[in-house]
């Protein structure tokens, strides 16, 4: 049988090159895609190559990136324009594969197996891979004026290897003949879903590189890690079964959310409640232009410290009503924290996502004509705010603390989570492989 021709297209600092379109004069300049530098607000989500370079990193606090490059330019992000670049971009790639499945908004796996012949040959090998890859990254880079690194290989994991192997602009061909020169020497830290944690509890193992990792014996490596040893060493030796899914089988959005570094630091219940509102808005707003609603809310909690703690909770019934996002993260937080240390951070995302016009089953101790009107108020405040700006309706609570309220967390500054790969059957698909190989 045949091997697939898989492809990971992977968008080039994605965010900073849309904004680099839309602000010519920034050319040759570093910049940064982020918060509000000024009001201690935001991290940063991505950066140009010229940033990278002097040290600028995804993840880091804006004023971080500032002692790391003193010239920095900060730009807010805007979804909406990154949301519709991504949509283009993916609508190249449906031209070549009606396989193509999104792993965030910048990156898509493509499966080219039954589509060689668009150029010509029906033959199914990786050299058409390479060339199907060089086109598409010429018509991304003359449609829309960014760039994409591309791996070409015969599996989602190692295409994904190789589309991180050489950027920016770039196609790296992982096959039969090479991997093995080319992959095994790598950290295990460069493969998919090994983190910093994975990757140091490895390292306890004395496994350091993916080719000691596709040596390791698979029971060893269940007996230490469960299920996930099983999916890492079938990532490793090159074994993902895993299908591509096809475009529009899953919404591509796991999740909507919006999370703050806040003016100062939060003390109290009362403070911590009116930055909840304030990130519920953005999160409704969110949910509505997308046509979505939630059952599950999350928050995230980070102290004066530093240190991180998270919990969900499933509500009855789905929403996007900001009060009702807003008063389950609050009856969240408060089984979550107990004020052993001010709080430096805090973010709410709304999951388990359903279409907002989805037939749904009506509960009697539900008030649904106060819910119904509770939604028409959060629609009247969205088009007010987009005529007269953000701070042209606000609500009551946020006069308890105006330096607290005077933080923007508009739908524009959110975040979106993808759909992890683990939840597209990547389980079963490594346990096959496991079976096929009698291990």
């Amino acid at each position: 049988m045949a091997d697939r021709i898989i492809l990971h297209v992977d968008c080039n600092c994605f965010y900073a090159a849309v904004e680099m379109l839309y602000h010519p004069e920034f050319a040759g300049k570093p910049l940064a895609v982020g918060g509000d530098a000024e009001k201690r607000h935001g991290i940063v989500l991505t950066a140009n190559y010229i940033a990278k370079r002097r040290g600028v990193k995804t993840g880091m606090a804006l004023w971080q990136a500032r002692q790391c490059c003193r010239d920095l330019i900060f730009v807010p992000p805007r979804m909406y324009l990154y949301l519709r670049f991504s949509r283009m971009a993916r609508n190249i790639y449906r031209g070549y594969s009606d396989k193509v499945e999104s792993f965030g908004l910048d990156e898509c796996w493509i499966d080219l197996t039954d589509c060689c012949a668009i150029l010509g040959d029906r033959t199914k090998t990786i050299e058409n891979g390479y060339r199907i890859a060089a086109e598409i990254s010429g018509r991304v880079r003359r449609e829309l004026g960014i760039t994409v690194s591309i791996g070409v290989s015969w599996n989602k994991i190692y295409a994904k290897l190789g589309s991180d192997y050489k950027k920016p602009d770039a196609i790296t061909v992982f096959d039969r003949d090479n991997y093995r020169k080319l992959i095994f020497p790598l950290p295990v830290s460069e493969l998919l879903y090994v983190g910093r944690q994975t990757s140091k509890k490895l390292a306890g193992c004395g496994i350091h590189t993916i080719g000691e990792l596709a040596a390791a014996d698979p029971s060893y490596l269940h007996r230490i890690f469960g299920k996930v040893g099983l999916m890492l060493s079938v990532f490793a030796r090159g074994e993902d079964q895993t299908p591509v899914n096809d475009l529009g089988v899953e919404a591509p959005i796991k999740s909507v959310g919006n999370s703050t570094t806040t003016p100062r630091d939060l003390v109290n219940n009362e403070d911590v409640r009116l930055v909840l509102y304030l990130l519920a808005e953005s999160i409704s707003e969110r949910l509505r232009r997308n046509g979505f609603e939630g059952q599950l809310v999350s928050v995230y909690v980070r102290d004066t410290e530093l240190m991180g703690v998270h919990r969900q909770k499933r509500l009855a019934a789905v929403t996007n009503i900001s009060a009702e996002i807003a008063a389950a993260a609050f009856s969240v937080f408060r089984e979550l924290y107990r004020w052993e240390k001010p709080i430096r951070s805090i973010g709410i995302s709304v999951g388990a996502l359903q279409a907002e016009n989805r037939p749904r089953q009506l509960s009697l101790f539900v008030n649904e004509r106060q819910r119904e009107r509770q939604m028409l108020a959060d629609r009247m405040v969205s088009a007010i705010r987009s005529r007269y700006g953000y701070f042209a309706v606000q609500r009551g609570i946020m006069y308890e603390d105006k330096y607290l309220s005077s933080l923007n967390a508009s739908a524009e500054d959110h975040m979106i989570h993808p759909h992890s790969y683990l939840e597209h059957g990547n389980r079963s698909g490594c346990e096959t492989a496991l079976i096929a190989k009698g291990r």
